[in-house]
C-alpha cells in the first residue's frame, strides 16, 4: 500500500462544508489550518472563529470527540498564507464562483510546497478550467475532491482529474482518503456536477415535475420517496430543506448554464413556487422554514392549492402500499406501471425517467455503471443505484417499458435509449462477475486493483457481483463460527445471526462454544458481523420468562450471560471485538470483555439498560468497579469513588458514545484500542490484531484479587447526586431506584467502604440486583412498552 500520508492540511474557506471538512481531518488525527477572509471589523480571524464555534454546536456532531476542535488552527488570507508551506494537502472550499477561485489560487500559489496536492471541493465547476488559474508548475498536482455533506457521515468523495493531473498522485490520494478518512471513491469525469449531483439533482427535478403534474402533496411525495423505496428518511423535499433551497437552486442553475445540449435541459430550472420561497428567504432548515415548517411540535407542509402551510398528513394509498410491499422487483414495477392510481403512476414515472437519464448519460459522466450506482448510494443514501434497481427488475422488461413510454411521448425526454442498453440483454444487465459495464469503452470494468482495497474483505458490492462466504466451522441458531482460509486459516471468526444481533440464549451458549473451539483449534478469535454489533439482550425471551413468573430461570440466564463475558475475557487465545454501528447493553458488555477492540469510527456504544429499568449485569458494572480500583491504586488517595462517579452518571443516564473515539472517553474502550475510519477494513484489521497478539505469545490475563470497592460511602455519594436530579424533575422515582441499584453494583454492594472483594463477588451483586429489578412492575412496564412500540417509556 502507498506510503503517502497527509501530516498537515489546509482548508480554504470556512463555510459549512469547509469547516466540516476541516473537522473530519482533525478526527483523523491530521492537524488542519482553516482559512477565510480577514474580518472587516474586530478580530481579523473572526470569520473562522465563528465557524469553529458553529462546529461545536452542530448535531449530529462533525467532531468525533470535543477535543478534536483543538487541532483546527485559525488563519486568514492576509496574515497567514505562509502556513501553507508545511501543508501536504490544500483543499479549496469557497463559493462556487470561478473568478473568486482564480483570485484565491493566485494568492496562494507562491506559498504552496512543490510536493503538496491542491484540490477544489467544487460541486460541479470544470476542474480543467479551475486548473488554469494555477501556475503551470502546480497543475499536475491539482484535482477535484468533492466531499458530500456532512463530510464526516457521507461516504462519497468524487475525485476528478484533468489531462495534466499526475495519476500516481491521484492513486495515492484515493488510497489515503479510503483508509484514513473512511471514504468511498468515485473517479468522476470532468462534466458539470460530476456524477452524483448530476443524477441526483435530475432525480429531484423529475420528482418535482411529476409532483406538480399529478397534483400530489409534498408530504405524500416524501412518504413515497423515502425508505419504502430504499431512499433516506429525508426523502425528496425534506432533503431539499436540509441542503438549502438556495443551494439546490444554485446547483440546478449550473446544470442550466453548462448543459445546453442535454435533452432534458428544458427541466433544468427551479419551479416557480420554489423560486418564490427563495425570494421570501424561506431557504429550508437553516431559516427554519422552507417546504416544511415546524410550529411547536407540529410539522407543517406547504400546500400550493391553499398557498399556505397545513398539517403534514402523508398517507400512501393502501393499493399502492400493497404494490410497494411486493418483494419481487419485476412484479412491483409491472404493477406500478399498470396502476391508474396517481401515486403509482408517479413512482413508475420517476423510476422510468431516472433509468432513462442514467443510461443516456453513462458514457459521458462515469467510467462505468458501478461508479454511477455507488455515487447514488454513497452520496444520496439510496439503498440501490439506478442500474441495480433496473437489473433487479429484469433488464429487458424495464428497457422495453422505458422505450415504449418514450415512443408514446410519456417520458420527460424523447431521446432514444442508447443501443448498448439492448446489447446488455444477454448479460441480463450491466453488473456481473466480470465487472460493470463501461458505455464509453464498450467493455466490462473490474474493480480497482489499488492495494488499499485488499483491506476490504467484504466491500460494498453492487448487484450481481461475486462475494466470499468463508468456511463454516460450527454453528447453531444464534451464531456461526467460520474462517477465511485464503486470508488467515488460523484465526476463527464468530458472527451473531439473530435479527439486530440480539443476544438470546442461543447466542450466549454459542459464543461459549466458539471460544472453546477456538482455544482447541485456532490461534485467535474475532467477533465480527455487519452493523449493528448488538442491540443487547433478547428482551422477548426476558418478557416471556417474566410472564411465566420464572425468575429462577432469569437468574440462570443472567448467569450464563456473565459466563459468556468471562469466557471472552479469559480465553486462552486473543479475542478481538470488531465493532461497527450500535453496541448497546449486553453488546457493550461483550465489547468490554474482549481482549482488544477494533472499532469503526461510526460506532455508538453504551450501557443503556436503565432505559428499560435495569442495570448492566453481563459484567459491565463489575468491569468498571475493577477499573476504578486499579486506577485508584495508582493515585495517592487510593479512593475508587473518584473514578466511579463519572461512570455512574454514564450508566444512570444511559449515555451512548457518539463515535468510536468517544467510546474511549466513556470507558467502553481503552486508549490502545484501534479506531478504524473505514468500516470495510474492520475485519481485516481485527484479523491482523489477533494474529499479532498470537505471534507475540499471547497469554490470558489473571483474574484480579483484592479489589478495593467504594462500598456504602460510595453508594451514599451517588445517592446524593440522584436526590438533586430527582428534586429537579430530571429523573422519575423509578429512575432513582434503578440508578441506586447501579450505584450499589459499581460500589461492590452494601458493604464496608474499602472492603476487598473478588470478581465473582461483583458478578453476584450485579446479578442479584438485576433480577430484583426484573420483579419490579415499573421495569416490566418499560420492557413491554419497548417491545410493543420500539420506544423507551419513562415511568
Amino acid at each position: 500500500m502507498s506510503n503517502f500520508i497527509v501530516r498537515k492540511a489546509a482548508v480554504l474557506g470556512a463555510g459549512v462544508m469547509g469547516a466540516q471538512i476541516a473537522a473530519h481531518f482533525a478526527n483523523a488525527e491530521v492537524p488542519v489550518v482553516l482559512f477565510d477572509l480577514p474580518a472587516r471589523e474586530g478580530d481579523p480571524n473572526g470569520i473562522v472563529r465563528r465557524a469553529i464555534d458553529a462546529l461545536k454546536k452542530l448535531e449530529p456532531s462533525p467532531l468525533a470527540t470535543k477535543d478534536r476542535v483543538d487541532y483546527i488552527d485559525i488563519a486568514n488570507y492576509s496574515q497567514h498564507l505562509d502556513q501553507l508551506r508545511d501543508c501536504d494537502l490544500i483543499i479549496e472550499a469557497i463559493a462556487e464562483k470561478t473568478e473568486w477561485k482564480d483570485d484565491l489560487y493566485r494568492q496562494i500559489a507562491p506559498f504552496v510546497s512543490p510536493a503538496a496536492i491542491i484540490a477544489s471541493n467544487t460541486s460541479g465547476l470544470s476542474i480543467k478550467r479551475l486548473s488554469e488559474g494555477l501556475p503551470e508548475a502546480l497543475r499536475s498536482r491539482f484535482c477535484g475532491i468533492h466531499f458530500f455533506n456532512p463530510p464526516r457521515y457521507m461516504p462519497l468523495v468524487e475525485l476528478i482529474a484533468t489531462r495534466t493531473t499526475d495519476l500516481a498522485l491521484l492513486d495515492d490520494l484515493e488510497t489515503w482518503l479510503v483508509s484514513r478518512l473512511g471514504k468511498g471513491i468515485v473517479r468522476a469525469h470532468d462534466t458539470p456536477n460530476f456524477v452524483a449531483n448530476r443524477v441526483g439533482v435530475f432525480s429531484m427535478l423529475a420528482v418535482m415535475y411529476h409532483t406538480q403534474r399529478l397534483g400530489l402533496g409534498f408530504d405524500v411525495v416524501d412518504s413515497l420517496t423515502g425508505p419504502i423505496i430504499g431512499r433516506p428518511k429525508s426523502a425528496t423535499y425534506r432533503t431539499a430543506d436540509v441542503v438549502g433551497l438556495d443551494t439546490l437552486a444554485h446547483v440546478v442553475k449550473t446544470m442550466q448554464d453548462t448543459l445546453p445540449a442535454d435533452p432534458w435541459h428544458g427541466y433544468f430550472g427551479v419551479p416557480a413556487w420554489l423560486a418564490a420561497l427563495i425570494g421570501q428567504g424561506a431557504l429550508g432548515q437553516k431559516t427554519r422554514c422552507g417546504i416544511f415548517r415546524k410550529d411547536g411540535r407540529a410539522i407543517k407542509v406547504l400546500d400550493l392549492t391553499l398557498q399556505d402551510y397545513r398539517d403534514s398528513a402523508a398517507d400512501i394509498d393502501p393499493s399502492v402500499l400493497a404494490i410497494l410491499k411486493n418483494r419481487d422487483p419485476a412484479e412491483k414495477f409491472a404493477q406500478l406501471r399498470a396502476s391508474e392510481h396517481p401515486q403509482a403512476q408517479f413512482l413508475w414515472a420517476i423510476f422510468r425517467d431516472i433509468f432513462h437519464y442514467a443510461a443516456y448519460h453513462l458514457a459521458d459522466i462515469a467510467d462505468n455503471a458501478r461508479d454511477l450506482d455507488f455515487a447514488m448510494r454513497w452520496g444520496f443514501g439510496w439503498s440501490q443505484g439506478p442500474f441495480e434497481s433496473w437489473q433487479a427488475a429484469g433488464w429487458l422488461a424495464i428497457a422495453e417499458a422505458v422505450r415504449a413510454d418514450i415512443d408514446a411521448g410519456r417520458a420527460m425526454s424523447q431521446a432514444a435509449l442508447p443501443a448498448w442498453v439492448f446489447d446488455r440483454v444477454a448479460q441480463e444487465g450491466v453488473h456481473g462477475a466480470q465487472g460493470s459495464y463501461s458505455a464509453s469503452a464498450d467493455a466490462y470494468r473490474p474493480r480497482s486493483t489499488l492495494p488499499v482495497y485488499q483491506r476490504q474483505i467484504f466491500p460494498d458490492r453492487v448487484l450481481g457481483e461475486n462475494t466470499i462466504a468463508g468456511s463454516t466451522v460450527w454453528e447453531n441458531d444464534g451464531v456461526r463460527m467460520w474462517t477465511l482460509p485464503q486470508i488467515d486459516p488460523g484465526i476463527a471468526i464468530v458472527s451473531v445471526k439473530t435479527r439486530n444481533h440480539t443476544l438470546g440464549r442461543d447466542v450466549i451458549v454459542g459464543l461459549q462454544e466458539a471460544v472453546a473451539r477456538a482455544e482447541a483449534d485456532y490461534q485467535g478469535l474475532v467477533l465480527w458481523h455487519e452493523a449493528p454489533f448488538a442491540f443487547g439482550a433478547n428482551l422477548k425471551e426476558v418478557a416471556e420468562a417474566i410472564a411465566d413468573g420464572d425468575f429462577d430461570l432469569l437468574e440462570r440466564y443472567v448467569g450464563e450471560f456473565q459466563n459468556a463475558s468471562m469466557c471472552l475475557k479469559y480465553a486462552k487465545v486473543p479475542v478481538i471485538a470488531a465493532v461497527q454501528g450500535m453496541a448497546l447493553g449486553g453488546g457493550c458488555e461483550f465489547v468490554m470483555h474482549a481482549t482488544r477492540r477494533v472499532i469503526a469510527l461510526e460506532s455508538y456504544i453504551g450501557l443503556v439498560e436503565a432505559g428499560v429499568g435495569l442495570i448492566p449485569a453481563g459484567g459491565g458494572c463489575k468491569e468498571f468497579a475493577i477499573r476504578a480500583a486499579q486506577q485508584a491504586a495508582r493515585t495517592a488517595g487510593n479512593d475508587p469513588f473518584e473514578f466511579i462517579q463519572p461512570v455512574f452518571m454514564t450508566i444512570a443516564m444511559a449515555t451512548v458514545s457518539k463515535s468510536g473515539a468517544q467510546a474511549r472517553e466513556l470507558g467502553f474502550a481503552v486508549d490502545t484500542d484501534k479506531i478504524v475510519f473505514n468500516a470495510h477494513e474492520l475485519l481485516y484489521v481485527a484479523l491482523r490484531e489477533a494474529r499479532g497478539l498470537a505471534e507475540a505469545g499471547y497469554y490470558p490475563r489473571l483474574s484480579p484479587r483484592g479489589i478495593k470497592v467504594a462500598g456504602r460511602t460510595g453508594i451514599a455519594n451517588c445517592v446524593m447526586l440522584l436526590a438533586n436530579m430527582k428534586e429537579g424533575g430530571m429523573i422519575s422515582a423509578h429512575d432513582y431506584a434503578v440508578a441506586k441499584a447501579a450505584a450499589t453494583a459499581l460500589c461492590g454492594g452494601d458493604i464496608e467502604t474499602g472492603s476487598l472483594v473478588d470478581e465473582q463477588w461483583l458478578l453476584t451483586v450485579e446479578r442479584k440486583l438485576f433480577v430484583e429489578l426484573l420483579k419490579n412492575p415499573k421495569t416490566q412496564q418499560r420492557i413491554q412498552h419497548l417491545l410493543e412500540t420500539g420506544k423507551p417509556l419513562r415511568n
